[in-house]
């Protein structure tokens, strides 16, 4: 990476105080960097390193006013979220570190596939007949693409991860080291010997774009239609996806989750770690769901928080927490001789009147 302070204004959509040409090539903190790097400054603690720094840029807010001279030669770049600014000039750093193409000689890819411009392909590779690969994706080492399995371009498949038949991901999506995506749904019907036999998952799953799955995070395919993640959904890792959910736009799920199969998930939704979700239900827009909950009816009302086994609306949760409290403040024994104690002053006061 090298890049002059306009080229890095362009990309931040910030403004340059300073040299437009001086040049940076790596990024660095403040308090340690040298020259020819990049640097940032987002909390006020750290403003005492920008007097003193030996960076040749610091990406500050717009509001920033130094209060002692700054060291000759240093340029700002003034935006108007330095943190955000500087996570994604790391992001594009990552990106460059990372970038390889080309064919592994050890991968195995079908003659009928199609892959795209600027792809890399690592070691031990399957792409399979009629997969279509887009440009710059990357396939690390023992990655799989499976049968007439579409992958978007600038996505990203780590080691061992697996779009099976007919599966599609879309562009600029991220499948972590184990993630398998179209794994066959859970779907036995019971015999009359007690056994079960198999029911056919002909579906596929579909990924939208800017997706994120977590390692060893499973999505299975629908028995008929589709498992769907739309758009710029995020999942943990060790999650498990049953066959013909659906989970809405930008939808975050923690680890260790599980939801089983035709429950539809709204969009914007936050899901904590280790929340089982039951089948055939709908989860409402903009829910939030705590670490361990169980949710076994629909969630219908939209934006609210929910919390326990089964899940209730988080206040009613809460207050449900202060009763048991409460209770188990006083001995059983007291609480019992005391009720006794009430029943036989009823008693007594009843005799009187009669």
């Amino acid at each position: 990476m090298q890049q002059t302070a306009a080229e890095l204004a362009v990309l931040l959509d910030g403004n340059v105080k300073g040299n437009p040409d001086v040049r940076v090539r790596r990024l660095a903190k403040i308090e340690s960097a040298g020259p020819g790097s990049v640097s940032f400054l987002a909390n006020p603690e750290y403003e005492r390193f920008i007097y003193t720094t030996e960076a040749s840029i610091v990406i500050v807010s717009d509001t920033f006013e130094a209060s002692e001279p700054l060291p000759h030669g240093l340029t700002l770049l003034r935006v108007e979220d330095p943190y955000r600014a500087f996570a994604r000039l790391l992001e594009a750093y990552d990106a460059v570190l990372k970038r390889q193409e080309g064919i592994h000689p050890s991968a195995v890819v079908d003659e009928n596939a199609v892959l795209g411009e600027g792809c890399f392909v690592g070691p031990s590779v399957v792409i399979e007949h009629g997969a279509v690969i887009g440009d710059r994706v990357e396939l690390h080492a023992h990655a799989h693409v499976g049968r007439d399995a579409r992958i978007g371009h600038d996505s990203v498949l780590h080691s061992g991860a697996k779009v099976l038949d007919r599966c599609v991901v879309g562009k600029q999506c991220t499948l972590q080291a184990g993630a398998v995506v179209g794994s066959d749904g859970f779907g036995f019907a019971p015999k009359d010997d007690g056994t079960y036999a198999k029911v056919p998952q002909t579906g596929n799953v579909v990924i939208e774009d800017h997706c994120d799955v977590g390692a060893l995070t499973t999505i299975d395919r629908a028995t008929l239609g589709s498992t769907i993640l739309r758009r710029g959904c995020k999942l943990d890792n060790l999650i498990q996806v049953a066959h013909n959910v659906v989970i809405g736009e930008a939808t975050v799920i923690a680890a260790q989750t599980g939801i089983a199969g035709s429950t539809t998930i709204g969009a914007r939704c936050m899901i904590g770690g280790q929340v089982g979700i039951g089948g055939h239900l709908k989860v409402a827009a903009g829910s939030k769901i705590a670490a361990k909950s169980g949710v076994s009816a629909s969630l219908i009302q939209e934006g609210l928080t929910y919390q326990g086994n089964p899940a209730v609306p988080v206040k009613q949760f809460q207050k449900f927490q202060i009763a048991l409290r409460r209770l188990a403040r006083i001995p059983l024994g007291e609480r019992l001789d005391a009720i006794e104690q009430a029943l036989e002053t009823s008693r007594t006061a009843q005799d009187q009147v009669r």
